[in-house]
């Protein structure tokens, strides 16, 4: 195994290296947005209603939130590229078998296996982007990361709906193999990079993905068993015990999964508070609108992939545009005007109504809340990972989408709670309402805590020993 690799300068090597990130990131965003819209038609032949869409969607956040922090330490410790590589391994058998299950448990099973093998990709991904590129390179490059990547949430929902529509939701499982090969072929042509003497904090992985399994068996089992039942409190206090030993755990660990160091940095702590609210509203937003506009409005599977296009393509136009204006004017306007953005767009959904008219009542708000993604997205990646060095790239992304994946985990655990055991129009409404509240939140989190540029004391302070 080799050690730290040096920045290849030539364009040939930046191309690949952005190809094979893009690449790599692919197969876990498609999944996302590839399943939501296959949700109720995996209800309809499995049984389970709202309880399974749920717990489709958590397994796999489950383990991803969890493993995503292992990821960073693997990343960094055996390799980027070596990393990568069992991860598209892992995810691409795990994605063949699952169109063949027999039954939901089977089903939510290999979402989980499915998780793990999506955790290894994403913060190994960007981690090659942050050790190639500086500066406004870096922002550049995961501007075009973003808006290359965000092209997965423009093919899921309509892939998805053809699929279910034409075929079977079976294939929506399947297609998401085809991006693993080209993947593959790419990574040998990038040297190995590596952190030498990292290593593995097991305990604290155990700790977290217990933790966070039994907080999200409470959530999703309340509606169900009822907020009395011994077993939905044994999962929520269980759960934040677990959690709590976690943060222990990562105060006194020699090689901890999640360094609490890292938070010493201003912009690290505050942009990873903003991707909490944010991307619980982005999964509460995404599911719950799939969801109705099929079970509710009654649109077929590929009609509500359709509707959830506007965001996606607004991304795909200008999220490169906005990473490079955040390279140079910095990144704390665009993460706080965002997120407020499309806590307005999500008020306009409350215009949804009967008699249903998606050009009237949804495309305004879906509009709305593009624009405030694009200019969100892009701009807080780089804040993040600009606030630390490039040597501890691997572990800052890795806390980073551990942060997202865990708060839309939460979120979709929550939509019981929040909105009941079906998705009315009454439910939509409360659900918008909250998912404003949420990116609120988030733009205030930004105003306050982000500040302009990465200094080098910045970055000092996270290298710091906790």
């Amino acid at each position: 195994m080799c050690g730290m690799a040096t920045r290849p300068n030539s364009p040939a090597n930046a191309a690949v290296v952005i190809g094979v990130a893009v690449l790599a990131s692919f197969v876990s965003f498609l999944d996302g947005t590839i399943v939501n819209v296959a949700l109720p038609a995996i209800a309809r032949e499995l049984g389970g209603g709202l309880a399974t869409q749920q717990w489709v969607v958590d397994a796999y956040l489950v383990t991803l939130g969890a493993f995503i922090l292992v990821a960073g330490s693997l990343s960094d410790a055996f390799g980027r590229v070596r990393i990568l590589r069992i991860g598209l391994l892992i995810f691409g058998a795990s994605s063949l078998a699952l169109a063949f299950v027999p039954s939901a448990g089977w089903l939510i099973a290999l979402r989980a296996v499915q998780g793990v093998g999506g955790a290894l990709l994403v913060p190994s991904s960007l981690a090659l982007l942050t050790a190639r590129f500086e500066g406004a390179e870096r922002s550049r490059a995961i501007g075009i990361w973003t808006g290359a990547t965000t092209v997965a949430t423009l093919i899921g929902p309509l892939a998805g709906g053809l699929l279910v529509d034409l075929l079977t939701w079976r294939w929506v499982f399947a297609v998401t193999v085809l991006p693993v090969l080209p993947t593959l072929l790419l990574l040998t042509r990038i040297p190995e990079l590596r952190t030498p003497g990292a290593r593995i904090d097991v305990l604290g992985a155990v700790l977290s993905t217990t933790g966070l399994g039994a907080l999200v068996f409470a959530l999703i089992e309340q509606p169900r068993l009822g907020a009395e039942s011994p077993w939905v409190w044994a999962g929520a206090i269980g759960g934040l015990l677990l959690l709590a030993g976690f943060i222990w755990r990562q105060r006194v660990a020699p090689s901890p999964v999640m360094p609490l160091s890292l938070f010493r940095a201003r912009n690290f702590w505050a942009g990873n508070l903003t991707t909490f609210f944010v991307y619980a509203g982005l999964s509460l937003n995404g599911l719950v609108l799939t969801i109705y506009l099929q079970q509710t409005a009654g649109l077929s599977a590929t009609v509500a992939g359709l509707a959830s296009l506007p965001p996606t393509l607004l991304m795909i136009a200008f999220s490169s545009r906005a990473g490079a204006w955040a390279g140079k004017l910095g990144p704390r306007w665009f993460m706080t005007i965002g997120p407020a953005v499309m806590a307005a767009g999500s008020l306009l959904l409350l215009s949804v109504g009967q008699p249903f008219d998606y050009l009237t009542q949804v495309l305004p708000g879906m509009v709305l809340f593009g624009i405030g993604l694009t200019l969100t997205v892009a701009p807080l990646t780089a804040a993040v990972l600009g606030s630390v060095t490039s040597e501890r790239s691997g572990i800052a992304s890795a806390v980073n989408n551990a942060v997202a994946r865990v708060a839309g985990l939460l979120a979709v655990a929550a939509i019981g709670v929040v909105v009941g055991d079906a998705l009315d129009l009454a439910g939509l409404h409360t659900a918008m309402v909250f998912v404003a509240v949420l990116m609120s939140v988030g733009a205030v989190a930004s105003g306050l805590g982000i500040r302009g540029g990465t200094d080098s004391a910045t970055r000092r302070a996270s290298d710091a020993p906790a």
